[in-house]
């Protein structure tokens, strides 16, 4: 064994080959070739302010709509692809742009229900949105080629600390200790809100969206008007139904009612349940 061992480390000073050890490739030794630069056309959006733009209030009823994401806008001419804005949360979307053809109370820009729950509108509630035309072009795009890095030249590591852990049975006993020794019991529910009228419950409208018909709810929370809403099915389908009640008084669900008009669901009626 002292002799195999000499053998093999005067072999590796003479730098001969040992017979079973592999020796690195020449292609592996030399330095990388420098990638080749391509240049292709790439399409892309591009803003057009001057096609259309605007930033004012923009309102969703709170109704399903057909078509995707869209806005709608009296002053169009021509459809256009948009990119819509919510500058209140930072959130935005690309839709398409139509024409406003039926004057409307409120703000003159519509908003699709998708386009609503994309930018986090609640329905009935104005909120300020831009909106500005794009346009598609094409611009060269070169690959940047990655820069090789010497391992050489990283910086070494900052030193770790150790930080000493407390026993788990420490920390289950410290645990126990900070629990109150009976917990909180809960507040009864408020009694249900009883009424003499056949009607006291005022329908918003139906929805084949449970996020629409939250959003419409929570609307006419903030308006003060407690909401309920109903998950109902009919021939296969599934939908939910917005009411807002019950009502104690004629005058008080004449009130509520104007309220919710006066928010934009101007079909809103009446209902037993």
């Amino acid at each position: 064994m002292a002799g195999t061992a000499i053998w093999l480390l005067a072999a590796c000073e003479n730098g001969a080959q040992l017979p079973g050890f592999l020796q690195p490739k020449d292609s592996e030794t030399s330095a990388a070739a420098p990638a080749s630069r391509s240049t292709r056309l790439v399409e892309r959006d591009v803003e057009a302010p001057d096609v259309f733009q605007v930033t004012e209030s923009g309102l969703w009823d709170g109704r399903p709509s057909l078509g995707g994401v869209w806005v709608a806008h009296p002053d169009v001419r021509e459809p256009e692809r948009v990119i819509i804005r919510n500058p209140s949360n930072g959130k935005f979307v690309i839709g398409a742009l139509f024409r406003k053809e039926r004057a409307t109370p409120g703000p003159e820009l519509q908003v699709s229900s998708d386009a609503a729950d994309a930018l986090g509108l609640v329905a009935g509630q104005p909120t300020n949105l831009n909106v500005t035309a794009l346009r598609r072009e094409k611009t060269p795009e070169t690959p940047q080629v990655p820069e090789t890095v010497d391992p050489a030249g990283l910086d070494a590591p900052d030193a770790v600390t150790a930080t000493e852990l407390d026993a788990p049975a420490a920390v289950a006993e410290a645990a126990l200790e900070a629990a109150p020794a009976t917990p909180p019991k809960p507040k009864p529910a408020p009694a249900p809100k009883t009424s003499s009228l056949d009607k006291p419950f005022i329908q918003l409208g139906i929805f084949s969206i449970e996020k629409n018909a939250e959003n419409t709810a929570a609307a006419m929370k903030s308006r003060g008007l407690a909401s309920v809403i109903k998950k109902q099915s009919s021939q296969g389908k599934t939908f939910w139904r917005v009411l807002v009640g019950p009502a104690a008084t004629a005058s008080e669900r004449a009130a509520a009612l104007k309220t919710i008009k006066a928010a934009g669901f101007t079909d809103a009626y009446a209902v037993s349940n």
